[in-house]
């Protein structure tokens, strides 16, 4: 069913006695009162992104918890949309130890998919659903300064890989972020950084996500992905752990693989004063609103202690 008409979802609500929605949302409001004014660092990417009903979804909580008084920031990825680009023009994504290696002619690409064609569609989606969304580079209000990332070979730690224009974060002003976010708008911003000589770097979304969290002292870090979150050797969803249960997960060889990333950046974070990471599975519909608004568990969450 279209998200995109109204009518048909004011009849998937309609069931629903006064009462219960009424319960509902009484449910809703010491958490809407909890966070009130505070700021919630948000990264898209996964199945939320590319899913027309999930996007619609994805735009409606953003504007609806800018509506009850938090202050969402939208951190964005586009691999697949970047793959797709770079198959147009007769290229084929390259990745070493999860890194995409980024050629000059391939980080022209990267800039033009994420910092045109996702953010303004991302931004437009939220404006639709009726927010104030701007879109920004690390290069707006010389908010992401990077340097030329250095991948250590896993196997051998005196060798190192070039992978081209990826980027680390040397520095974050958030001072753009903070201005539009005092004035009503919701900002989108695309993972690339400028390096000293005003090069372009492309840098990995969740990094940016966790790092803005803890400049902006976020409330939360809101991780959107393709999984239920942080599962145990049986399979089962680990909804609430702490930096350092984390910890022993690793060591244990529970978290491990691509999840090690995503939990790298979540756990920084934490670790960091953001109050709490969720990893969230952003193929549930609204799963974001639910997890942060209600009781119930829609994904993993980090506390900081």
């Amino acid at each position: 069913m279209p998200h995109t008409d109204p009518a048909a979802a004011t009849d998937l609500v309609a069931h629903i006695a006064p009462r219960d929605k009424a319960e509902i949302l009484a449910q809703a409001l010491p958490y809407i009162r909890k966070f009130h004014g505070k700021t919630i660092v948000i990264k898209y990417g996964g199945n939320a992104m590319t899913d027309p009903e999930l996007q619609a979804d994805f735009a409606e909580d953003v504007v609806l918890l800018k509506l009850v008084g938090l202050n969402p920031v939208v951190v964005h990825g586009g691999g697949p949309q970047i793959d797709a680009a770079l198959n147009k023009i007769g290229k084929k994504g390259q990745f070493i130890q999860g890194m995409r290696v980024t050629d000059e002619e391939t980080m022209e690409v990267v800039e033009w998919v994420l910092a045109g064609e996702v953010q303004q569609d991302i931004v437009g989606l939220i404006n639709a659903a009726g927010g104030k969304a701007v879109g920004l580079t690390g290069r707006d209000g010389g908010m992401i300064r990077a340097r030329k990332l250095k991948l250590v070979d896993l196997e051998d730690p005196a060798k190192e890989h070039d992978v081209g224009s990826v980027g680390e974060i040397e520095a974050i002003d958030p001072s753009v972020v903070k201005a539009l976010q005092d004035d009503q708008f919701i900002p989108v911003i695309s993972p690339i950084g400028f390096g000293e000589h005003n090069e372009s770097y492309n840098i990995n979304a969740d990094l940016v996500a966790s790092k803005l969290a803890e400049i902006l002292k976020a409330e939360k870090l809101m991780l959107l992905t393709n999984i239920k979150g942080v599962l145990d050797k049986e399979g089962n969803l680990l909804t609430d752990l702490t930096a350092r249960r984390i910890d022993e997960l690793i060591a244990d060889g529970t978290i491990s693989g691509g999840m090690l990333p995503k939990i790298a950046g979540a756990l920084d974070a934490a670790k960091s004063g953001v109050n709490a990471v969720h990893i969230v599975d952003g193929r549930v519909p609204h799963a974001m609103l639910l997890e942060i608004l209600t009781e119930a568990a829609y994904g993993t969450m980090i506390r900081s202690h």
